[in-house]
């Protein structure tokens, strides 16, 4: 009985001695795992702080175009508000200009008829002026005591 005991034993240290070594392979490829994992992490953590300092840079860029965005903004708002009021003043000069104009039609169409006789007694008084021009040209020049002869006969 000794030796089923001893046998025992035996097969219970050489089914120990298998699990350990079995163990032993498992825990070697955990570690090659663990090591790959590792070296992937490690990797992966340079990556993300290059991605970390691009990214804030990227932010400070963003925040100093949305800056100067606004400023320009509120700039082009006061040259939107001068553009408006200068189309208000156009439109207001326009609107001056139309009355002035009309009011001028209004006088010239009221005083046409004056026009018109000041300009039919200017034509007869051209006329006039040229026949007197014309009578004088024809007319010999006497002296004035020859006229004085010729009213004294």
């Amino acid at each position: 009985m000794q030796i089923i005991l001893y046998l025992s034993v035996a097969l219970i240290a050489i089914a120990f001695l298998v699990l350990v070594i079995y163990l032993s392979k498992t825990l070697k490829s955990l570690q090659v795992t663990l090591t790959s994992v590792s070296n992937t992490l490690s990797g992966l953590e340079k990556q993300l702080d290059g991605v970390t300092t691009e990214t804030t840079l990227l932010l400070q860029k963003t925040n100093a175009l949305a800056e100067d965005i606004q400023q320009k903004s509120e700039k082009l708002n006061s040259v939107v508000e001068a553009v408006k009021d200068v189309g208000t003043t156009v439109t207001k000069f326009n609107g001056t200009l139309q009355n002035i104009t009309q009011s001028v039609d209004l006088q010239v169409e009221e005083s046409k008829e004056k026009i018109s006789q000041i300009v039919q007694w200017g034509n007869i008084f051209l006329e006039l002026k040229e026949k007197w021009q014309a009578r004088k040209q024809s007319k010999p020049e006497v002296s004035i005591p020859e006229r004085q002869k010729l009213r004294s006969h």
